[in-house]
């Protein structure tokens, strides 16, 4: 399936099917060919490294796309709009990822809402398939479940909500919106080359510029 990037500006792919399949290293949730995005410097850092990032957690303002537009990445109808979810703290060190790691079953066994935090879906027919964007800023989202959007237009915010160690976008496609029972369908995005028809798919910490249109 081709999608458009939703962001614009200098993105890093972490955890991209173009590196293994399923992604995520689960089937789990219509996960298996999900793709996540940083937003990042010229030296590939998501926020400038301080001693917080060593040793405890950071504000998530700290980060580069945190705040970040995210816009309709296929034309369609928005089927799920959900906001409410807070934006926790922004985890790097390790002393505060392996707590946070050693209660992700937790998150998971509390539903959607807990994993994918604020998200917008975007149906491409009525059927689908179905594109989830996850982990929006919390009071971000101005898409509302029926509307009509086009590629391009706003949705909401890249925010830390959900299971999220940092600001960052989720991306993936599904058949289905029964995310215990959904399959993953593979995506690909348009080429950032004008002269090239061509879809591409972003290997894991390969930075990449998306032009303003």
């Amino acid at each position: 399936m081709r999608l458009a990037f939703p962001f614009t500006g200098r993105w890093m792919a972490i955890n991209s099917p173009a590196n293994r399949v399923p992604s995520h290293g689960s089937h789990l949730l219509g996960s298996t060919y999900a793709i996540d995005f940083l937003a990042v410097d010229g030296r590939r850092r998501s926020a400038p490294w301080q001693w917080r990032a060593l040793l405890t957690t950071e504000p998530p303002e700290r980060f580069l796309g945190f705040g970040a537009l995210m816009t309709a990445p296929i034309s369609g109808t928005v089927v799920i709009a959900h906001d409410g979810e807070p934006d926790h703290e922004a985890r790097r060190s390790l002393f505060s990822l392996v707590p946070y790691m050693a209660t992700q079953r937790e998150r998971v066994a509390l539903g959607p809402a807990a994993v994918a935090g604020n998200h917008v879906v975007v149906a491409a027919t009525p059927d689908g398939p179905f594109v989830l964007l996850a982990h929006l800023q919390r009071g971000s989202v101005t898409a509302r479940a029926g509307d009509l959007v086009r590629v391009g237009e706003a949705l909401g915010s890249c925010g830390n909500s959900g299971n999220s160690t940092q600001p960052h976008v989720h991306v993936q496609a599904t058949d289905s919106l029964d995310w215990q029972a959904a399959r993953g369908i593979p995506i690909r995005f348009t080429s950032l080359d004008p002269s090239s028809a061509d879809d591409w798919l972003p290997r894991d910490r390969a930075p990449f510029v998306v032009p303003s249109p």
